[in-house]
């Protein structure tokens, strides 16, 4: 069988092989989620609840081991590494919650009784990407399992190894085989297999917008369900009357966190005009103490990119000549590394502003009041995550309501958490994971008419 040879970012070696799948192993995969369906989703709730926090147990007992293993395949800090792999066992925990919540209505009818009952969609296929592996596939895996589902979740190629970590897990903790499935292979053979294939009821896909297109123009031949959750160019908005030192602090990570390559990633900070010099010179001071290193050294705060191919697409935001205002510090030797860097001042309809750089660049913009800072915040095909910072708490309101995107933070730069429902306007996607909302995406209503008369 071909293998894959997984890179580690760091020291550009070759970390370890995977079998390599292509259209017979997605084809066999379905075939056995298939299979698998019928005894999972006529299992009791309670014992698939059950069966889920056996799973999360199963997942934090290996805790660390994840955590090593994302952080060299994905070329992450360890410490971040470790507080993704603790909210995929918190997002187990949370949806084992679920199977008996899945509550259905009954509404008053002429002649009879009407009610509504929640069933699984079937066998869901989930296509995942590079930057986040295990704990994006958990925001799927939860919800789509809880439900009743069986699953193919198909991994991104650069990064599959704590995804085939998973399903060995799964089946030491005693969910029945054939309920959770992984093929690592090429997006462009595995996913684009799952998307026609006639078994599969649902595509849920986290990824580019340009690929997210295909997936959804695919997906529409057999009307499947889909979910989407794509790119984004989210914005930082910082008022003159914010704690500038505050916001100042919070922004290097809100952009370099995971070298950039965040679809949150606050890459356009629009800074009122009147602060732009004193917020400018605190930002100088928290990125020049980033450290950016060895994702196995416990005080790195930043790791190299993913790829040569990545690195090279973020230099070409920064070309000679470009108005680095800046730039941090980088490993010199093997490892796909790149400085930390911020531009400014950068006009809006410049490159750096337009394109999801996916990379450690930020471009500071300036603006003149609250209405030119939410029309420079909705500039943009994207519509995924953004901050407001402020004091003024009607003003904190008023410009959250109208930036257009799914998840907004107040003096604050986080966008995730695990009992709140995250997902994009616009061209970011469409379709919410993680909090309740996500199960709707993997249910249908059935709704029964019982005739009394």
């Amino acid at each position: 069988m071909a293998t894959l040879e997984v890179i580690e970012p760091a020291t550009e070696r070759v970390l370890e092989k995977v079998p390599r799948g292509g259209v017979e192993e997605i084809d066999a995969a379905v075939a056995a989620a298939r299979s698998a369906l019928p005894a999972w989703r006529d299992l009791s709730p309670s014992d698939r609840a059950q069966a889920l926090m056996r799973l999360a147990a199963a997942l934090e007992a290996r805790l660390e081991e994840l955590a090593l293993l994302e952080a060299r395949n994905a070329g992450k800090p360890i410490g971040d590494a470790r507080g993704e792999m603790a909210m995929v066992v918190d997002v187990f925990r949370y949806y084992a919650g679920a199977p008996e919540r899945l509550l259905g209505d009954t509404i008053p009818v002429a002649g009879g009784q009407a009610f509504t009952v929640r069933e699984p969609l079937g066998v869901v296929g989930l296509i995942t990407p590079w930057n986040f592996p295990l704990t994006i596939a958990a925001w799927k895996l939860g919800p789509a399992l809880a439900a009743g589902n069986t699953v193919v979740l198909k991994p991104a190629e650069l990064t599959p190894l704590t995804a085939l970590r998973f399903a060995d897990i799964a089946l030491e903790a005693g969910l029945p085989e054939g309920v959770v499935n992984v093929v690592a292979g090429p997006g462009s053979v595995c996913g684009a297999r799952l998307v026609e294939h006639p078994d599969v009821a649902k595509i849920a896909f986290t990824g580019s917008t340009e690929v997210g297109r295909s997936i959804a123009a695919g997906a529409a031949r057999t009307i499947k369900r889909v979910t989407l959750e794509l790119g984004g160019k989210s914005a930082n908005v910082v008022f003159a009357d914010a704690d500038l030192e505050a916001a100042a602090q919070a922004a290097p990570l809100a952009v370099f966190g995971n070298a950039g390559q965040d679809c949150c990633a606050r890459s356009r900070i629009l800074v009122e005009h009147s602060a732009l010099d004193r917020f400018m010179e605190a930002l100088e001071e928290a990125v020049e103490a980033l450290r950016v290193g060895d994702p196995l050294d416990e005080s790195t705060q930043m790791g190299p990119l993913i790829s040569a191919a990545r690195r090279d697409a973020v230099a070409s935001y920064v070309p000679a000549g470009a108005p680095v205002a800046i730039r941090g510090s980088a490993p010199d030797g093997p490892g796909y590394w790149f400085a930390p860097t911020v531009l400014c001042p950068v006009a809006p309809d410049d490159r750096a502003v337009r394109e999801e750089i996916f990379g450690p660049v930020a471009a500071v913009v300036p603006f003149r009041g609250e209405a030119e800072a939410v029309a420079l915040a909705n500039d943009t095909i994207y519509g995924l995550s953004g901050s407001v910072w402020t004091r003024d708490g009607a003003k904190a309101l008023r410009v959250a309501r109208g930036i257009e995107a799914g998840v907004l933070s107040i003096n604050s730069n986080t966008s995730v958490r695990v009992s709140t429902p995250f997902g994009g306007f616009k061209q970011s996607g469409y379709g919410r994971e993680l909090g309740p909302h996500a199960l709707d995406a993997y249910t249908e209503v059935k709704s029964i008419f019982y005739a009394t008369g």
